[in-house]
């Protein structure tokens, strides 16, 4: 399996530990998360997401799979927490040192 990036690593760790002004670091200034569809760009917009359905929900991500697709990184992942519990497919675009897309599907 290779290895979670860097930047990646950071947020799964910031969104595992509930640490919210961390998880929002891990994106770049105008980062998005498309959450099934629903886009959420820009710090304010990303947090509002994660107060209500992320982080605020406790969720905690254990990935299974971590594939580089060579345009991002697939990490498959057991979901925990307060709100959807079971496996579920996260896309990763990084920018540098940050992420700037994070996809959620199933």
């Amino acid at each position: 399996m290779p290895e979670v990036p860097t930047p990646v690593r950071r947020l799964l760790d910031a969104s595992n530990a509930g640490d919210h002004t961390r998880f929002l670091d891990s994106f770049t200034a105008d980062g998005a998360v498309d959450d099934w569809g629903r886009v959420f760009r820009g710090r304010t917009a990303i947090g509002e997401w994660s107060a209500a359905e992320f982080i605020g929900k406790q969720v905690t991500v254990a990935p299974t799979s971590v594939t580089d697709t060579g345009e991002g990184t697939v990490v498959i992942g057991q979901v925990g927490g307060n709100g959807f519990n079971g496996p579920s497919t996260f896309t990763f675009r990084v920018d540098g040192d940050q992420v700037s897309l994070m996809t959620i599907r199933e």
